[in-house]
C-alpha cells in the first residue's frame, strides 16, 4: 500500500522556521522525483520545490528561492522540505508528491501557519 506521511507543520511566527517530512512507503522511493505542492486559503496548488531521485536536480518556486530547501534521504524513504524566513503568505497545506512518468503519488498535507 502507498503511503507518502506529511509531518512538521505547525504555528510558527514570522521569521521563524520549521522543518517538513513525508516519509514514503510502498513503492520504491529513489525511482521517484519527489515534490513539495502548497496550497494557500483561496488559492490553487502551486509547486514549491522538487527533486529528482538523485537529488542533481533541484527547482524552486520563485517566491521561496533562497528560503526553502529541499532534500532526500533515499536510504531512509524521506523527503524534506527545511523552510525559513518564513512569511505570512507562506500560510497553506503543504504537500509532498511522488511521480515518475504517468504515475504519482499524494499525500494527505501537514498545515503550515504562519503568524505576522
Amino acid at each position: 500500500q502507498v503511503q507518502l506521511v506529511e509531518s512538521g507543520g505547525g504555528l510558527v511566527q514570522a521569521g521563524g522556521s520549521l522543518r517538513l517530512s513525508c516519509a514514503a512507503s510502498g513503492f520504491t522511493f529513489s525511482s521517484y522525483v519527489m515534490s513539495w505542492y502548497r496550497q494557500g486559503p483561496g488559492k490553487e496548488r502551486e509547486l514549491v520545490a522538487s527533486i529528482v531521485n538523485t537529488g542533481g536536480s533541484i527547482n524552486y518556486a520563485d517566491s521561496v528561492k533562497g528560503r526553502f530547501t529541499i532534500s532526500r534521504d533515499n536510504a531512509k524513504n524521506t523527503v524534506y522540505l527545511q523552510m525559513t524566513s518564513l512569511k505570512p503568505e507562506d500560510t497553506a497545506v503543504y504537500y509532498c508528491k511522488a511521480t515518475r512518468l504517468w504515475v504519482e503519488y499524494w499525500g494527505q498535507g501537514t498545515q503550515v501557519t504562519v503568524s505576522s
